[in-house]
């Protein structure tokens, strides 16, 4: 299992979907924590409180600190919450949680038409937020006189390192993320630049959306 990297969605959104006259809302969002997560739920369940059910399901942490949770909120047993936990499980997504509200329509869907529509609503939910990859990655802060910036910059952006913020300042100070898997590499790179051409500060180590 990569612990360095995982998918997850980049923005919440919101989509309805309606199926035999029962109106079904997913509401999507990226979280970090399981508190993060139920927060979100319990905003939702507030905002629709009108709804016949309001099922959720979320996925948060990674290896053996992962958490997964889902709930049919009423719905027949293993209808609504566990098909939409499914959907995260299948398209490989960390730290996300959905929830989907349902307007009853007055017609029965069934047990399979229900697995259906909230597989379908989750589905869509989570395409419209959009997947991204995140990378665990070494953030740095790499301090370079402005004779040696262009220099600088080519290199790093050669070698697909993400160059973050900068400040122009009586030196540029830059902010840049290297996997953890490529460290040697961007420590090569810095290298063949010259030994005085720049200051490199380790700041932390973090996950980021990674596209140099």
């Amino acid at each position: 299992m990569n612990l360095n990297e995982f998918l997850t969605v980049e923005k919440a959104s919101e989509c309805s979907l309606t199926i035999k006259k029962s109106k079904f809302i997913s509401s999507v969002r990226p979280v970090s924590s399981i508190r993060e997560a139920e927060e979100f739920i319990n905003s939702v369940r507030k905002d629709r409180w009108n709804a016949t059910h309001n099922v959720y399901a979320y996925c948060v942490g990674l290896g053996n600190d992962e958490i997964q949770k889902s709930s049919d909120d009423g719905e027949p047993s293993g209808t609504a919450g566990r098909p939409t936990l499914e959907v995260i499980r299948s398209m490989g997504l960390k730290n996300v949680a959905v929830v989907v509200s349902r307007y009853f329509g007055g017609t029965l869907l069934g047990a399979s038409g229900l697995v259906r529509a909230y597989s379908q609503s989750a589905k869509i939910g989570l395409e419209k937020s959009g997947i991204i990859k995140m990378i665990r990655c070494n953030e740095y802060l790499i301090t370079v006189d402005y004779a040696q910036l262009g220099r600088m910059e080519v290199a790093l952006r050669n070698n697909n390192f993400l160059i973050g913020d900068v400040n122009y300042g009586e030196k540029v100070k830059m902010r840049v993320y290297a996997p953890v898997s490529e460290i040697v590499r961007f420590e090569n790179c810095v290298k063949e630049l010259g030994v005085d051409i720049a200051r490199v500060d380790l700041v932390k180590t973090c996950f980021v959306k990674f596209q140099p």
